[in-house]
């Protein structure tokens, strides 16, 4: 405990700057990319072979398909929203942490 005490300021200096920094690493990590990928090209691709195979069968598995990608498509949305939230609260949490390090302590001889 005497040794957090000590050095207080240096952790919360440090402890901000990672959480600053990892922060911002994961948020342009995660934001995607302008333009279209592969996997983009190839979902793409599937579907057109997907469309022209159910044409000449029966249209009842092509409603169940329609189904299960709209519930796929709200989980990544719900997802890709959950990251940028936590990383802006991590961002939050180490500004906040550097904030308080350069404070100045009352009753500190220092």
């Amino acid at each position: 405990m005497d040794l957090f005490l000590r050095y207080q300021q240096v952790l919360l200096r440090v402890g901000g700057s990672l959480m600053l920094l990892i922060g911002f690493v994961i948020h342009f990590w995660v934001v995607p990319q302008k333009g279209v990928s592969q996997n983009d090209l190839a979902a793409a691709r599937i579907a057109r072979m997907e469309a022209s195979v159910s044409s000449k069968n029966s249209s009842g598995s092509k409603k169940s398909k329609s189904d299960a990608s709209c519930y796929t498509k709200g989980l990544k949305d719900t997802q890709k929203k959950q990251m940028e939230y936590l990383t802006i609260i991590v961002m939050i949490f180490g500004i906040a942490s550097l904030g308080y390090s350069f404070m100045p302590k009352k009753g500190s001889d220092e």
